[in-house]
């Protein structure tokens, strides 16, 4: 696509949620009415990704004179959205080609501390070390503030331990340290995303205070999005037979009944295999001939392997007991099975071909009228997630197929309307690709929540730069 093109296409796209999205940023900018900063201060944006730090901050009046973007797509964009070029690996930039700055803004990779990562925390081969090259910086130009943002897990990592040795590092360099989990709900952005952001100013932090959390109550998902616009992803025939075949199930449930609140995990319905005081692997799968596997398969004459292949993945495990939540949802789900056998086995064939994640339902919507299309889905490993309109599911490094489904248009979240829920509607270029669209917006820091915090500690008055 010619560059001409691109811009069109995104020029086009945002201007037509443009009405939508300003009610949810209008919310996000309506605490921000404060007095403006006496100067303009200057600040370096590392691991950029899309720019939302640089977003932030220049729309308070600051200027990048710097920035750091290790992937060479992302780093054109950053260039094409913000007339700055970022250098590329910061391991490999000298402390002397950093200009003097007022702010350091970092989102450096979370996936060493991410529960869906490895959680090698600051071992990480390819990621763990990053943050010794922000300390650096902080010790050799000393700026007078800095706002890092990552995953919640990074303060809870090995018991507390990795985020011990990292506010001992920042405080060694100079700074007074406090950290804080916000997320953009908080501040009338339609997103439940919850990040640890850690703030530092040199010396005292001089009575700084976190913008305060007070989630609206009117949020809804629809402020943000386009109706029914050109180029979404329209939800594949496979998938709507999926709900399909859930919905026939919700219209067969008896109306006096409410819904299951835990996950409906169906390949309970007529299992007997063992689960409370043992599991499958450490009772043998050679004496199981009297129990059923999945969807009540009986296990009698079958070989180890097959009988294994015959269980629920999830009690496939090879452990001496179940965690304790596991063994609630297999008791809650056969005790369910026990009381509507007769409904449930009317239904059962149409999901026994299903993949496992799409033999589970996760029912959000307690007391809501039973339309799946009436809501948001969301496609899970650990099964599809039904919820209200409200917010959407926390924006992450997602593939196409996790991306949210707004099911009363039966499409996918377009990349436009997720910019929005990251405060980016106003990005003119987001990568072409909608697969890397995503991830980088997955990946990206939300602009609202960052401006509330730079707010409050770069403009209070003990604080300002002399």
């Amino acid at each position: 696509m010619m560059p001409g093109r691109v811009r069109f296409a995104n020029v086009r796209a945002d201007r037509m949620g443009s009405l939508r999205a300003s009610s949810a940023e209008r919310q996000g900018t309506k605490r921000l009415r404060r007095k403006a900063p006496t100067r303009e201060l200057k600040f370096i944006d590392l691991f950029a990704g899309l720019g939302g730090f640089h977003l932030a901050l220049s729309q308070l009046g600051h200027r990048c004179v710097f920035a750091s973007e290790l992937d060479p797509e992302l780093a054109i964009l950053y260039e094409r959205n913000f007339g700055l070029k970022p250098s590329g690996d910061i391991r490999k930039v000298k402390l002397r080609n950093i200009p003097k700055h007022d702010v350091l803004c970092a989102g450096f990779p979370c996936q060493p501390f991410s529960k869906a990562g490895d959680q090698k925390g600051l071992r990480c081969p390819q990621w763990g070390d990053l943050i010794d090259y922000v300390v650096a910086i902080l010790r050799y130009r000393k700026p007078k503030f800095f706002i890092i943002e990552n995953v919640p897990n990074l303060v809870r990592h090995n018991r507390g331990r990795t985020w011990k040795k990292i506010k001992e590092r920042l405080q060694e360099a100079g700074y007074d340290v406090d950290d804080e989990k916000l997320s953009p709900h908080m501040f009338g952005i339609p997103q439940i995303r919850e990040r640890a952001f850690i703030i530092g100013q040199r010396g005292n932090l001089n009575g700084f205070k976190w913008p305060d959390k007070s989630p609206s109550k009117k949020l809804s998902i629809k402020d943000i999005l386009d109706r029914n616009p050109a180029g979404a992803r329209k939800l594949p025939i496979q998938f709507l037979g999926y709900l399909n075949a859930w919905q026939d199930f919700l219209n067969r449930f008896p109306k006096k009944d409410e819904l299951p609140s835990f996950p409906i995990w169906a390949m309970e319905f007529g299992a007997t295999y063992p689960f409370e005081n043992r599991t499958p692997f450490s009772t043998g799968y050679r004496k199981l001939d009297r129990y059923r596997g999945s969807f009540g398969k009986s296990l009698k004459g079958l070989n180890p392997e097959d009988v294994r292949a015959a269980l629920p993945p999830y009690a496939r495990y090879e452990e001496k007991r179940f965690p304790d939540w596991k063994v609630e949802f297999i008791r809650k789900n056969r005790a369910f099975y026990k009381k509507h056998k007769k409904l449930i086995d009317k239904w059962l064939y149409q999901i026994t071909d299903f993949a496992p994640s799409f033999q589970k339902l996760e029912w959000n919507v307690k007391g809501g009228k039973r339309r799946i299309w009436s809501y948001i889905v969301r496609f899970r490993a650990s099964g599809i997630r039904i919820k209200k309109p409200t917010t959407a599911p926390s924006l992450v490094a997602m593939t196409t197929s996790q991306v949210p489904i707004i099911g009363w248009e039966r499409r996918y979240m377009t990349p436009r309307e997720c910019s929005r829920l990251q405060s980016m509607g106003k990005l003119r270029y987001l990568p072409r690709a909608k697969d890397e669209a995503y991830k980088a917006l997955g990946n990206a820091v939300n602009v609202t929540v960052v401006k509330e915090i730079a707010e409050r500690l770069l403009h209070h008055d003990s604080a300002r730069v002399q």
